[in-house]
This record gives structure tokens, C-alpha cells and sequence, in this order.
């Protein structure tokens, strides 16, 4: 007993990492969501170019990523999932035994959240971009900025997961963290034309209102998703990301389990 209690407390960030890795792809539920997250951009992309449902002041990167806001969501949603779903099934106790350092346990689900959701988005939102240019007709649309673009529309995937994780670490139940999160995403952009002249301040507080301006779509004007750059307001979402994921850091420190 003693044995394994040293191991467990000297347990680090390296093991705790492979074991977050090991549980991911064990989970039928977190690898399909994953895969959803990443070919959601892909199929979008195919689908505005064969039924020619672009905007005409839409452009080519705008267009192709029609469905990044979806595949964001879903990034969203995984990330609630890796947390909530070892509450749901007590698996959580037995992570905690193996590694007592909660924080550690919390950083190697951000990293993994964060690092994978990044890799596949870019790569996703890639090839995406690059069949609407390939589909689309030639000279009819703006191009759009594709770089730096597309690692800011990956970096936005992988923050959307981090605020995934942070709410499901606070509320601990997949049905209230994912309405929660899907909340944040979505609710100022709806909500925003009911603060009146707030509205570009409001709205502009989303993750999916950063993506929308880095993917450059028409859409992205000041008065729907507010008067910061895509760059800032990228910042500014990872800013009270990180906000909320030092607080779920804390309260997992705090509590029982």
C-alpha cells in the first residue's frame, strides 16, 4: 500500500498525459466527436460549392469554412465530454487515485484537448479551403487570406475546447455543461440586437464571433460580431478561457471529487 501510494504521488505530467491519451481513444463517444469536429469543415465546403449557395460578397475561405462554426461547437462539446463523461461513469476516482495532483490531471486534458483539436482543425480547415478553391469558379469570388488565417481558425477549434473542458470541470454533468457551453458559443450573437448600440460589444464577446472574422466570411460585420480585429478578439476569448480554466483548476482542488 505504501508503494503504491509514493507511485501515485510522484506520479508527473508525463504519465498523467499518456493516461489521458490511453482513456481518449478508449472512449467510442470522444473519437467520434473528434472525427465529426474534423470532417464537419470538409463537408461544408463541398457542399456550398455544388449547390452554388455562396453569397456573391462571400469569399472562397469564407465559404468553404461555412461549417467551421459547427465543427467549433462539436470541439466544444469533446471537450466537455473528456471531463464529464469519467464523472458519469466514477472513472474520475480512479484518475485521482492514480495521479492525487488534480491540477496535473486537468493540464494533461488541456494539452490534450488543445494540441489534438489544433493539429486536426488546421489540417481539416485545409483541405477544406482547398476543395472550395478547387470547386468553386474561378474569379467570381474574392479569395480571401487564407494565412495566417487558417492557424487562428485552428487556434479558435482548440480554445473552444479548453472552454469545453473548463465548463465541464465546474458543472461536472454532460447535459448542463454542453447546454452551458453551446450557450457561450452561440447566445451573444443571437441576443446581441436586443443591447441595442452594445450589440458589436456583446456579440463580439463569442468564440464563434473570432472565428466568423478570421474565416473573413461576409457575415463578420462590426455590427454583428463587433468592432475588434480577428486577431484581438481571438486574444480576448482565450483570455477569459484561461480565466475559467484557473477557476475550474481551483474548485477541482476544493472538492471531494
Amino acid at each position: 500500500m505504501t508503494t503504491t501510494t509514493s507511485t501515485a504521488a510522484r506520479a508527473g505530467f508525463p504519465q498523467a498525459l499518456a493516461y489521458e491519451w490511453i482513456k481518449f481513444r478508449s472512449v467510442r463517444s470522444t473519437v467520434w466527436m473528434t472525427l465529426a469536429t474534423a470532417v464537419a469543415p470538409v463537408v461544408g465546403a463541398v457542399f456550398v460549392a455544388a449547390t452554388g449557395s455562396l453569397q456573391p460578397d462571400d469569399t472562397v475561405l469564407g465559404g468553404s469554412l461555412t461549417l467551421s462554426v459547427v465543427a467549433q461547437v462539436l470541439a466544444a462539446v469533446l471537450g466537455v465530454l473528456l471531463v464529464t463523461g469519467e464523472y458519469s461513469s466514477g472513472t474520475i476516482r480512479t484518475t485521482f487515485a492514480a495521479n492525487p495532483r488534480r491540477s496535473t490531471v486537468l493540464a494533461a486534458k488541456a494539452v490534450l484537448a488543445a494540441g489534438l483539436m489544433y493539429v486536426l482543425a488546421l489540417v481539416s480547415c485545409a483541405l477544406a479551403y482547398g476543395a472550395g478553391d478547387a470547386l468553386l469558379a474561378d474569379g467570381k469570388y474574392a479569395q480571401g487570406e487564407p494565412l495566417p488565417a487558417l492557424f487562428g481558425i485552428a487556434a479558435s477549434l482548440a480554445v473552444a475546447a479548453l472552454l469545453g473542458l473548463a465548463i465541464g470541470t465546474l458543472v461536472r454533468h454532460s447535459a448542463g455543461a454542453v447546454t452551458t457551453v453551446i450557450g457561450l458559443l452561440l447566445l451573444p450573437s443571437l441576443f446581441g440586437p436586443l443591447f441595442g448600440d452594445a450589440e458589436r460589444w456583446v456579440a463580439g464577446l463569442s468564440p464563434t464571433a473570432a472565428l466568423q472574422k478570421l474565416t473573413q466570411t461576409s457575415d463578420a460585420t462590426a455590427e454583428a460580431v463587433g468592432s475588434l480585429g480577428p486577431w484581438p478578439s481571438l486574444g480576448l476569448v482565450a483570455g477569459y478561457t484561461a480565466a475559467l480554466l484557473l477557476l475550474a483548476a481551483g474548485a477541482l482542488r476544493r472538492r471531494d471529487v
